[in-house]
């Protein structure tokens, strides 16, 4: 068998949490002897077109981009000549240019969407957008949530759910090379005292400036792992209330972040709009054993972090909330450790890409039989 995904972008040009989900797909169906594609936009398609760990990373030429949304014309024959080779088509949403292919040059082969999100930011475009979007998730065959609580808390997925199945997103350890000593020694030496840890791109709905201002009512060092649109904006806060106990460290290799993970009192996750519909970073903290702080939006967040199980949620927009938290994991380091075994365990049980790749195979051989 052979599945074509199709999504905005991929690796080489970018790597980010629905890449991930996408390369962990292909690796995890691969043991069930099924093969794959991906399809995406590329300002430059002839360079980025590779093998990437032994499945072909397409590329259509990017046009322009407007509300986070790429644009390809190259994009509708690309995709018809490459959805004729396959026998399953998977889409990765939101992306509207998605719908419009799919609509324009219907593939005439099983289709399944990851609805990895809603929209929740272009309240404006939604309203124009919505009867494509409708029309596209009316026409494909199967749409999985990545979670039972963003199912019950959408309400375009609650629309749908006659087609919907629920598989967690999930990671594999083979992935994340584990630390050096000396690199670990290197991190001890710099953040001596316990700390937490934040990794992930710096956008509006991650809740840093939440945490920032948390920050000021804790002792602990809060670290941060991640660049993006935000930092600016956080760094400066940062600097104009003397926050002298959190520390930007930007984007690190990945024997760095696996250090810090493996160090760490535990991680924090202040999303606190619904855009975080999952939380990768989450399932990155269960495989290394870390209670977790994070909180209730209404979507998988509390679903890879149940709270008084795995860690702690605690309402969003509440710094004092978030300190206390904190400060639990530091004052009763015997419940912190058991969290965090907990958190692990959760892990093996829920969120390998092992589990993912099963259930995704057994999908597919569902669709095409």
């Amino acid at each position: 068998m052979r599945v074509l995904h199709f999504f905005k972008t991929y690796w080489p040009d970018t790597f980010g949490g629905v890449e991930r989900t996408i390369h962990a797909i292909v690796n995890g169906v691969a043991r069930h002897d099924i093969q794959s594609d991906v399809l995406s936009l590329s300002k430059m398609p002839e360079k980025n077109t590779v093998d990437f760990h032994g499945h072909m990373a397409h590329k259509a030429k990017l046009d322009f981009e407007f509300a986070s949304t790429g644009f390809s014309r190259e994009a509708f024959g690309r995709f018809q000549e490459l959805s004729r080779k396959v026998d399953i088509v998977h889409y990765h949403f939101p992306w509207p240019m998605m719908d419009i292919v799919h609509l324009a040059t219907p593939p005439g082969k099983p289709t399944v969407v990851t609805y990895h999100s809603d929209i929740v930011k272009q309240k404006f475009l939604l309203k124009l957008y919505g009867p494509v979007m409708h029309r596209f998730l009316g026409s494909v065959d199967a749409i999985v949530a990545t979670s039972p609580n963003y199912l019950a808390t959408s309400e375009v997925l609650q629309r749908y759910k006659d087609k919907i199945a629920v598989i967690p997103l999930g990671l594999d350890a083979a992935d994340y090379r584990r630390a050096s000593e000396q690199d670990k020694t290197h991190w001890r030496a710099r953040f001596a005292k316990p700390f937490f840890l934040f990794v992930g791109v710096l956008r509006y709905y991650k809740g840093v400036h939440i945490l920032l201002e948390a920050a000021r009512q804790t002792a602990s060092d809060i670290v941060i792992v991640g660049e993006g649109p935000m930092e600016a904006s956080l760094k400066k806060y940062a600097q104009e209330h003397s926050l002298r106990n959190v520390f930007f460290l930007g984007a690190l290799p990945d024997t760095d972040k696996a250090a810090l993970l493996e160090l760490c009192a535990g991680v924090v996750f202040p999303s606190n709009l619904r855009s975080e519909a999952f939380g990768l970073s989450l399932v990155e903290a269960a495989m290394f054993g870390k209670p977790m702080v994070s909180c209730e939006i209404g979507t998988g967040t509390s679903f890879v972090n149940q709270h008084g199980k795995t860690g702690y949620v605690v309402p969003p927009n509440d710094p004092s909330a978030l300190a206390k938290a904190m400060e639990r994991f530091v004052t009763d380091g015997e419940a912190a450790a058991s969290l965090g075994t907990a958190a692990r365990l959760r892990y093996e049980e829920c969120f390998t890409a092992e589990h993912m790749g099963d259930a995704y195979a057994a999908l597919y051989k569902r669709l095409r039989d």
